[in-house]
């Protein structure tokens, strides 16, 4: 009986059109990771992104092999010590680049993280999921790596409280409370509509960062956080505070970014920052979104009163190295 022929590697061969694809890879592979928290290791679900360069004459990339990878480099961590979600994604991103024969591997690894924490009256304890991020991009010059957390609160919008207050004062003064108006007002919460939001922070540098401490900003960032279990003396608190710290979506992305840079004076001047903030409307059909990007300098000098950079470093260009402008 004659062998059956050799089976090309059709990934090697020419493809049709002789042009470079800026990434190709897999996406929204779904894996059970370990990552280490402290002193703690926690069993997580995650969801994988990983992708490559591909040179003009190389027809495709070796897709099955993307998971397998995966599967070597979290059996590593699971049999082995748990290790931080940034430093996992670094892991893969080289063994892409080395198994590839890739000139750059870029991975995103998303994890649902359970955080245990306690209503503000009551003291009850409740299970709140935060998304724990770790990026990144490893090539012929070494790697680098980004972690953070997106995590959820509550704005109160501050301009239609304002108009709320005005209307208000105008009634006071109308029923003959004008002498006490300004008082009354200053003691009574004043409505305002409220919209849920999704704050993501992100943040490149070699220093270990806890996502505690990034989740804290940014629901602080926020005008209350929310909670998964809240009795009435919890619910008042918090629909108490939000009203009396108002944030515009654009208000949450400055105030964490300027926390952030405050609690880690040990930060680069080369590491990076992202703050986004994504408010869901709940008087318009559409939701609102704010962000800020750059470099550790570009924000510091800004923040003390410099010139604003010609271009803000972004995340993409922070990964390849790329200087700003």
């Amino acid at each position: 009986m004659s062998d059956l022929p050799l089976v090309r590697d059709m990934q090697a061969s020419a493809p049709p059109v002789g042009l470079a694809l800026s990434r190709a890879g897999v996406t929204g592979v779904q894996k059970a990771i370990r990552i280490r928290r402290g002193d703690h290791e926690i069993l997580m679900a995650a969801e994988i992104d990983c992708t490559v360069d591909l040179a003009r004459d190389q027809k495709g990339v070796h897709m099955s092999r993307f998971p397998e990878l995966f599967d070597e480099a979290i059996d590593e961590v699971v049999l082995g010590q748990g290790l931080l979600v940034e430093v996992l994604a670094d892991r893969i991103a080289s063994q892409i680049v080395e198994r590839q024969n890739a000139l750059r591997a870029e991975v995103r690894i998303v994890a649902r993280w359970p955080q245990r924490r306690r209503t503000p009256v009551t003291g009850l304890e409740t299970q709140e999921i935060v998304s724990l991020i770790g990026i990144a991009a490893a090539g012929g010059k070494g790697s680098r790596r980004v972690v953070g957390v997106e995590a959820t609160g509550i704005n109160a919008c501050p301009c239609a409280q304002d108009l709320v207050r005005a209307r208000a004062y105008e009634r006071l003064e109308e029923a003959g409370f004008g002498a006490d108006a300004e008082r009354i007002l200053e003691l009574v919460p004043i409505a305002t509509h409220n919209q849920r939001g999704r704050g993501t922070l992100l943040v490149g540098t070699t220093h270990e960062l806890d996502a505690e401490d990034l989740s804290g900003i940014v629901e602080r960032s926020m005008s209350a956080p929310v909670y998964e279990l809240l009795k009435r003396p919890d619910e008042l608190f918090v629909v108490e505070h939000a009203h009396l710290q108002p944030r515009f979506v654009e208000d949450s992305v400055r105030v964490a970014i300027r926390e952030l840079l405050e609690s880690k004076p040990g930060l680069d001047d080369g590491d990076f920052v992202l703050s986004r903030q994504v408010n869901l409307e709940t008087i318009h059909d559409h939701d609102v979104v704010a962000e800020r990007w750059g470099t550790v300098a570009e924000i510091r000098r800004e923040l003390q009163g410099g010139e604003p950079s010609i271009r803000q470093t972004t995340l993409e260009d922070w990964l390849r190295g790329l200087p700003s402008a």
